[in-house]
């Protein structure tokens, strides 16, 4: 069992998680205006060579070079693979969508974990906890609106890129523990810039040249595509998951904050209500998820005691 983080701790991990979260964001509008200029493929793939070499600096700088080996292990290479596609899927909708809505589609990923740990019978679920689901569902479909003209091919991609988030993070947690959060990170970066461009090419992007002022955004990108990484590792590192995981939500204010300012995009009432109920179910389904952990972990405690006795 994972030792209880301080209150020093958890603030720590607050902080880097609200940064990480920043990073994201920001580092999705450089790729967006970016992608007025290249297609997907090939900024993944500018984006995933100074991203590789930043990380890769990290990795030796931090001694973990002996555990490179890691990146062979199955549930490393899959994760890295799920997560090369839903670059590619999330940044060829950014092109063309507001950041806002497609952040708060990204948001509905907590709920869409619990339907799969219900679906594949890994766990069981009260009624609170399915209204939660219905509500964040709710949410999502109030953002792309299917059947009017504000659903499109892009909000599809979106709500593809949420679901691959859930299996990518259920598969995290199989993960060996011994294996360095850096190291996870590597394989990121580096079958991210290898599959984003090999998909861009099956499906004929026309790549464009790479020495202009526009590539700068890229290596922008890259820098904060690293930091926020680790940002996210440093979050749950020490501090308390239950205490550092609703601050996700932050992004999709900074995603209003930004989609406003630079990009002159702003959601509409509809769109608006959908943030708002995505980011309450995911919050209450948090809340029960805290509450029922709390309550195995009382009648553990309980049995060892009567055990004992």
């Amino acid at each position: 069992m994972l030792a209880s983080a301080t209150s020093a701790e958890n603030r720590a991990g607050i902080l880097a998680m609200l940064v990480g979260m920043a990073l994201f964001v920001v580092n999705d509008a450089m790729m967006k205006l970016a992608s007025a200029h290249f297609p997907t493929g090939q900024m993944l793939l500018v984006r995933g060579v100074f991203a590789t070499a930043a990380v890769l600096a990290i990795v030796f700088a931090l001694g973990e070079a002996r555990k490179l080996g890691r990146l062979a292990q199955p549930f490393v290479a899959a994760r890295a693979l799920i997560e090369a596609v839903i670059s590619f899927l999330f940044i060829t909708a950014l092109a063309r969508a507001p950041l806002a809505d497609l952040t708060a589609i990204l948001q509905a990923t907590p709920i869409i974990v619990t339907l799969l740990l219900v679906v594949l019978g890994l766990e069981r679920v009260g009624w609170r906890r399915w209204v939660a689901i219905l509500v964040g569902f709710a949410g999502v479909l109030l953002i792309v609106r299917p059947g009017t003209v504000a659903f499109d091919v892009n909000a599809m991609l979106a709500l593809a890129a949420a679901v691959l988030v859930a299996v990518r993070d259920l598969i995290t947690r199989l993960i060996h523990a011994d294996t360095p959060s850096i190291v996870v990170v590597l394989g990121t970066t580096v079958t991210v810039g290898v599959v984003g461009p090999l998909i861009g090419g099956a499906l004929g992007e026309s790549w464009q040249p790479v020495l202009r002022a526009e590539t700068l955004l890229l290596v922008v990108a890259a820098v904060l595509y690293g930091c926020g990484n680790m940002a996210v590792v440093m979050a749950f590192r020490k501090a308390d998951v239950s205490a550092v995981s609703p601050f996700r939500y932050a992004s999709v204010v900074f995603a209003l904050a930004i989609g406003f300012s630079v990009f002159g995009e702003f959601p509409d009432a509809i769109a608006l209500a959908g943030f708002a109920l995505v980011v309450g179910a995911g919050l209450y389904a948090w809340h029960r998820e805290r509450i029922r952990r709390h309550a195995a972990l009382g009648q553990t405690a309980r049995g060892r005691e009567e055990s004992g006795s």
